[in-house]
């Protein structure tokens, strides 16, 4: 079910599903009365509130003043010192949680590895140690691209540990798109592997980074993580095995003491401009966000075992897999590949392996698992799960109904959480033994968090079940600290919409009960599979390709990911428009930016619809893209024929 779909029936909700009193009774949170008092008081004294938080975390020199702002920029806990890596590995080492695991880890062969808090601190040391002898020092950048293995989230402690700022790179994106992300952020060094394994096939990693490498001259060093053991090129001076340089350094390496704002990561996400938004995040504030949000959302607690199916190359994986779960002492369990390989039932022989307490995953995930059928789940035993999340868009009332029905065995409360790469943590969710549910609907804010749905031009909320924009009131520790080298754009972006607020780009309606419905991106982003795709830059990789003239593309609900890339295409004259040239730009989007951007659908078109200033009306090409009849005002459109062409064009 796609997004168009699923507002009109949220709109229609009324199942309301409330916590277990089982539950509730051991939650950290445990009734509506007591989030309602702990929200009230974090609003009316947010200082306060956010203090009591980062006391319960290790800083090395305490703040001066718990926040600055000054619109649009914030600090958090201004002079404080802190190191995010210390409150994720080294806080546990003298508790008990020493020896508890840290990351439970499988590749999609069968392989698999345990490392507890004391591994971890180790080869974190033994890391930092290695980009120490590189010659990385505090404020540098370091690209990583690499799959899903323990490395991974081991390269991005090692980064916190001593102040370099990393940017993770999913390892499905193009050479191209690594380019591009290693140019804006000027990164010293790529970490990297060999390759990684998806569907039973080598992602061949290190190809990709050596295409990429020859044309960004900030990179110094390229380190390798044997993984694959395929056939690699290694650059002499340049390329450097992980394995080699590791066994001369030692494992002691000391927490450096870092300022609260110093930069942590960037981070980018995909905006309605051709050119990908760095958001920068810094150390103090997101590390707060992401610790409480994890011990709320999660009501984590140490016998709990956690398993967020997210690739640590999203936002997701940075705080709900390494940052947020790791700061509360938990046990994450890491799976290298995908959930179909070698059969549908891979999630689920993985919750009955290690015993899973907590899945949080996302809607398409769920929507697959639908299509793939009940008797996959059905063969496994899922009864030590006792919390399900869903995460990276609104999840259809379906999809909800068929998670708790037939994952939780309607025992497990579901928290259906919204929150950006913007904001660092989880802005709106349920507390699982708190709040009643709604299917689709995110349901509450957390406390410190203060959004609205308001009416663009007067600023003013909106009444109940009137949809409007979603912004954010207050600053938060989390959120952002601006777009990397731009903060012109990251004004305009954010701050120039809605006056004196957070500007989402997502579009809302509350209900009476306050609860929150998200209806989607209401800018030219569009969410595939929970993933931000901009419209101008897949445009920009179709008219990249020799043969084409002109593109608009839009997104489409889709049953499986939410949304889907549809593309109208305009070609040079002499070129023509047939089948295969579709397979041939489909191809072409994939090796620009990556193949989650493929569109699902393209049309060929003499032009497009276009207002008289020439603004493409992507309006009408979602109603034609969709079958329905073209509504609302047309009168500005350039030429009419083109709509009647565009709607009687075959496939």
């Amino acid at each position: 079910m796609g997004k168009a779909e699923s507002f009109e029936q949220v709109l229609k909700e009324s199942r309301v599903f409330k916590p277990s009193k089982e539950f509730s009774a051991l939650a950290h949170v445990k009734s509506l009365a007591q989030y309602k008092k702990m929200y009230n008081e974090s609003i009316k004294s947010p200082d306060k509130f956010w203090a009591k938080i980062a006391k319960e975390l290790h800083w090395f020199k305490p703040w001066k003043k718990v926040s600055d702002w000054k619109e649009p920029f914030a600090k958090w806990f201004v002079g404080g010192q802190t190191n995010i890596c210390y409150n994720c590995v080294d806080r546990h080492l003298p508790t008990w949680r020493r020896n508890k695991a840290a990351i439970v880890w499988e590749g999609e062969p069968g392989d698999s590895r345990v490392l507890t808090y004391n591994d971890l601190h180790r080869e974190v040391c033994i890391f930092a140690n290695t980009l120490k002898k590189l010659g990385l020092k505090k404020g540098d950048r370091v690209a990583v691209y690499m799959g899903m293995v323990p490395e991974l989230a081991i390269a991005i402690l090692a980064c916190a540990r001593i102040g370099v700022v990393h940017s993770v790179v999913f390892g499905g994106f193009s050479a191209n798109a690594l380019v591009e992300r290693i140019h804006d952020c000027q990164a010293k060094a790529v970490i990297t592997c060999d390759g990684g394994w998806r569907r039973g096939k080598i992602v061949e990693l290190k190809a990709a980074v050596d295409e990429a490498v020859v044309k960004c001259p900030t990179i110094e060093n390229v380190v390798v993580v044997q993984r694959t053991r395929n056939n690699v090129r290694m650059e002499p001076g340049r390329d450097h095995w992980y394995h080699e340089l590791a066994a001369s350094v030692d494992a002691n390496c000391p927490a450096e003491p870092l300022d609260s704002e110093q930069g942590h990561f960037i981070l980018y996400t995909s905006g309605s401009t051709g050119k990908p938004k760095g958001i920068y995040h810094t150390v103090g504030g997101y590390m707060v966000g992401t610790y409480l949000t994890s011990k709320l959302v999660f009501d984590l607690k140490d016998e709990d075992i956690y398993f967020c199916t997210a690739d640590i190359g999203w936002v997701t994986g940075h705080s709900y897999i390494v940052y947020g779960p790791m700061a509360n002492g938990a046990t994450c369990v890491m799976y290298e590949g995908a959930p179909n390989h070698p059969e549908p039932d891979r999630f689920w022989r993985i919750i009955e392996k290690y015993r899973v307490t907590i899945l949080y995953t996302a809607p398409t995930a769920i929507r697959a698992f639908i299509k793939w059928g009940e008797q996959w789940p059905q063969k496994h035993d899922l009864s030590s799960l006792r919390l399900l999340g869903s995460v990276g868009e609104p999840i259809n009332p379906e999809a909800w109904i068929w998670y708790n029905n037939v994952i939780g065995k309607k025992k497990c409360p579901i928290v259906d959480t919204w929150w950006q790469t913007e904001t660092g943590s989880i802005m709106i969710s349920p507390l699982p033994g708190a709040t009643p549910t709604k299917p689709g609907s995110a349901t509450l804010p957390l406390p410190g968090i203060l959004p609205e749905c308001v009416n663009k031009e007067t600023n003013k909320k909106m009444p109940p079940g009137e949809k409007g924009l979603l912004v954010v009131r207050k600053p938060w520790p989390s959120m952002l600290r601006g777009i990397w080298g731009d903060n012109e754009r990251y004004k305009k972006v954010y701050w120039s919409t809605v006056k004196h607020s957070y500007f989402t780009g997502d579009g809302a309606h509350c209900d009476k009960d306050g609860y929150f419905w998200i209806t989607g991106r209401v800018d030219d982003v569009i969410i595939v599979s929970g993933h931000n795709l901009g419209t101008a830059e897949v445009e920009s990789a179709l008219v990249s390709h020799p043969k084409v003239a002109e593109s608009a593309v839009i997104g489409v609900p889709d049953e499986m990911t939410g949304q889907a890339v549809t593309a109208f295409v305009t070609l040079k004259d002499g070129n023509q428009p047939i089948e295969s040239l579709k397979d041939e730009l489909r191809a072409h989007v994939a090796k620009e930016i990556g193949a989650l951007a493929k569109p699902k659908q393209i049309r060929f078109t003499a032009s497009l619809p276009k207002t008289r200033s020439g603004k493409i009306m992507r309006r009408l090409l979602r109603d034609i893209a969709s079958g329905k009849e073209t509504v609302g005002d047309t009168t500005t459109l350039e030429d009419y024929s083109i709509l009647a062409k565009l709607r009687t064009d075959d496939e």
